[in-house]
């Protein structure tokens, strides 16, 4: 195994610990910086309705920089909304791909925020997106660093699925420090199905919601003993998991990271499994004779985001939405062109366009339009 390889495993495999003590979650992206080039990385969960990060972490950012970030800059991200919009789960995005270079060099966020710091390039992967909620790590690339190429994009995409699962299972026990020692006691309250189960699938350990689950059968059983999914692609999909898992971290891959699962009754549920024959989590593995965690739980309604919905609504393009975006946050022309790197008639057009599709007449009337689609969903 070269020395990359090497590294790359050791890196999953810290990111999976991390899944189970967020305390861990600075040093793994300070390892992925140096695995796929970059001067700080951050990993960020987010409430796509109140705009607000329930989870941030990040490293190697200057702290006088996070903290103008956090009070002024957050809001003149010309990525936030284009992100949102138009990236879906397990989305490796960089700048371009998401807004036209020359806004971007232009926009208030650059000069004002990334250029100081020397940053000319970013890249982001995106691990989460529902109508309530949208997840991602992203990392910024140095002068020294250069661009974002072909080889930091690959890298990257390495690594954007088991940083999927592991925040998807983060969520699931509320990034709650877990002990591996007392891996089964720590999730047994979980309202969430967990199981623990060996390779060929037989399940070792199962938490009150699980037994509830396998007593109604409707969306897993137990078939001789053996963790099965009622649905038979996703049952293969998971005996594959299974299989793969005391091989490492890195052989499970992609597989596993959200397995749907159907129910007779025509819910939908998904699994993720979470690897336990590496790193600290070999401990619980070791205790209870398993090779896997599995955690199932109710899907979340396959909805778009509620500025998807607007978008589509009216037929506003990416630039109008974002300049619609910046008017609802900061205000008129004047304050929004230089902070998305448009020149005040373009902004202006862009504004009489969106008047015009969305049938109001004042800025006033784009803010309660805005709100009206952001209301949290009941």
């Amino acid at each position: 195994m070269n020395d990359d390889s090497s590294q790359l495993s050791a890196l999953i495999g810290d990111v999976y610990d991390a899944a189970l003590d967020p305390a861990l979650w600075p040093n793994v992206l300070e390892v992925t910086c140096g695995f796929v080039g970059g001067l700080w990385c951050n990993l960020f969960t987010q409430d796509s309705v109140q705009m607000k990060s329930p989870f941030f972490v990040n490293w190697g950012v200057d702290p006088s920089y996070e903290r103008l970030y956090l009070q002024t800059y957050v809001k003149l991200d010309p990525m936030t909304v284009p992100s949102v919009l138009y990236a879906h789960a397990g989305s490796v995005l960089t700048v371009s791909d998401l807004i036209p270079e020359d806004e971007f060099r232009d926009s208030r966020f650059y000069r004002e925020w990334l250029m100081p710091q020397g940053i000319v390039d970013a890249i982001a992967a995106v691990l989460d997106k529902s109508p309530t909620s949208y997840a991602a790590v992203s990392l910024c690339r140095h002068t020294r660093h250069g661009p974002v190429d072909d080889e930091t994009r690959r890298r990257m995409k390495l690594l954007a699925p088991h940083f999927r699962r592991a925040v998807a299972i983060g969520k699931i026990i509320d990034l709650h420090k877990v002990e591996a020692a007392a891996f089964a006691d720590a999730l047994d309250g979980l309202a969430t199905g967990f199981f623990l189960v060996d390779a060929s699938g037989r399940i070792v350990h199962a938490n009150a919601s699980g037994h509830a689950m396998l007593a109604d059968g409707s969306v897993v059983r137990a078939a001789a003993g053996k963790l099965a999914a009622v649905d038979h692609t996703a049952n293969r999909a998971l005996n594959e998991v299974f299989m793969n898992a005391p091989a490492g971290d890195a052989a499970v891959g992609a597989k596993g990271i959200s397995v749907p699962l159907a129910a007779g009754a025509g819910d939908r549920y998904v699994a993720h499994v979470l690897p336990l024959t590496s790193g600290a989590r070999r401990k619980a593995g070791v205790a209870y004779s398993a090779v896997a965690a599995v955690f199932v739980r109710k899907a979340a309604l396959d909805l778009p985001h509620p500025l998807e919905t607007l978008a589509k609504a009216y037929k506003l393009t990416p630039a109008e939405m974002r300049v619609l975006m910046m008017i609802v946050e900061i205000g008129g022309v004047p304050e929004v062109a230089p902070v998305l790197g448009m020149a005040k008639p373009t902004v202006k057009t862009h504004l009489q366009h969106i008047f015009d599709k969305t049938d109001t007449k004042r800025q006033s009337d784009l803010v309660k339009l805005v709100a009206g689609y952001m209301t949290p969903l009941s």
